[in-house]
């Protein structure tokens, strides 16, 4: 590109991007919004590199984690954050939809009580969660 000719615009870097907090409180909200329970946000921040935050929650049926995913996917798109990867979504029981810095796990109430996620990050702070 010469030297004289203009920048180009590229409005995905010059938007106002959430932090990885908001976003995890975003993906609360979200999931409350399709009735899901026992809504957490994890902060592990000063606990690993895996992930800023944790948000977990549980669903009645598949059809509702699966509704819960696409809630969360839709609105967290609106914010211009795309989701980076997506596991589970087929078999429903254990959703789990990564924004690298927050990481969502939407599980059947039995398989959520089976891999106690939030036993095995208890030491995590929690954050609240308005439903």
């Amino acid at each position: 590109m010469p030297e004289d000719s203009p920048p180009t615009y590229h409005p995905e870097r010059t938007a106002t991007r959430l932090t990885a907090e908001d976003l995890a409180r975003r993906c609360a909200d979200l999931a409350a919004d399709r009735r899901a329970e026992d809504i957490i946000i994890l902060d592990l921040r000063a606990l690993s590199s895996v992930a800023d935050f944790f948000v977990v929650a549980s669903a009645g049926a598949d059809v509702q984690a699966r509704a819960v995913a696409d809630r969360i996917e839709e609105g967290i798109e609106s914010k211009g954050e795309h989701t980076w990867h997506r596991e589970g979504y087929q078999n429903g029981q254990w959703i789990v939809l990564d924004y690298v810095d927050v990481v969502c796990h939407l599980f059947l109430k039995e398989k959520r009580e089976f891999y106690q996620l939030e036993r095995l990050w208890g030491d995590a702070p929690r954050i609240a969660v308005a439903t």
